[in-house]
């Protein structure tokens, strides 16, 4: 939710609250400035097989306990497919096209793990002279996947709660599509 901008301070403990709660509200409020409906967020879940779920709702509040949405106990269904890697020739290309700086920093990073910010800083600057004007190759652990779906619903967010909702399955001839009630 927070502007991607270079000016931005980067995110360490000086320039965030301490209460992730807080921090959530001061970012809510940044995009309920900017943002036509700010509170749209997707609920993802898998069912007993396995096969990821998700689902568009509206965020209602938020607080100390968590975060509130309601919703109609009945569907939750709304993305399914089978995920599978893609080539390496796709994943090469792809990281290819980025923008160099984007390439050195997934080389560098161990994505989602605990780190410093200066030792992430100090680990792009010395891949960045340790490459001088080189390509950057894709790291093994970075690469694309592709969704082969079979459900899809299409969400509009309409005035008084009267939602456009599309859904499309997959069917041996094509796509057999039907409007949900909202």
């Amino acid at each position: 939710m927070s502007p991607r901008r270079q000016d931005n301070p980067p995110l360490d403990r000086e320039h965030v609250a301490a209460d992730p709660i807080e921090q959530f509200g001061a970012w809510f409020a940044d995009a309920e400035r900017v943002a036509p409906l700010p509170e749209a967020m997707t609920i993802a879940t898998v069912d007993a097989e396995g096969a990821p779920n998700a689902r568009m709702v509206l965020l209602k509040g938020f607080g100390p306990d968590g975060f509130r949405f309601f919703t109609n106990y009945d569907r939750q269904v709304r993305i399914r497919g089978a995920v599978e890697r893609l080539p390496a020739a796709d994943s090469d290309a792809y990281f290819a096209s980025r923008p160099r700086d984007s390439q050195i920093a997934a080389s560098i990073s161990p994505q989602s793990r605990p780190i410093e910010r200066d030792e992430l800083e100090r680990r792009f600057g010395d891949r960045t002279a340790e490459l001088g004007d080189g390509e950057v190759s894709r790291p093994g652990h970075w690469g694309g996947y592709l969704l082969r779906p079979e459900v899809i619903e299409f969400w509009q967010g309409r005035d008084n709660r009267m939602h456009d909702r599309l859904v499309y399955t997959r069917q041996p001839g094509g796509w057999e599509i039907q409007r949900l009630a909202p």
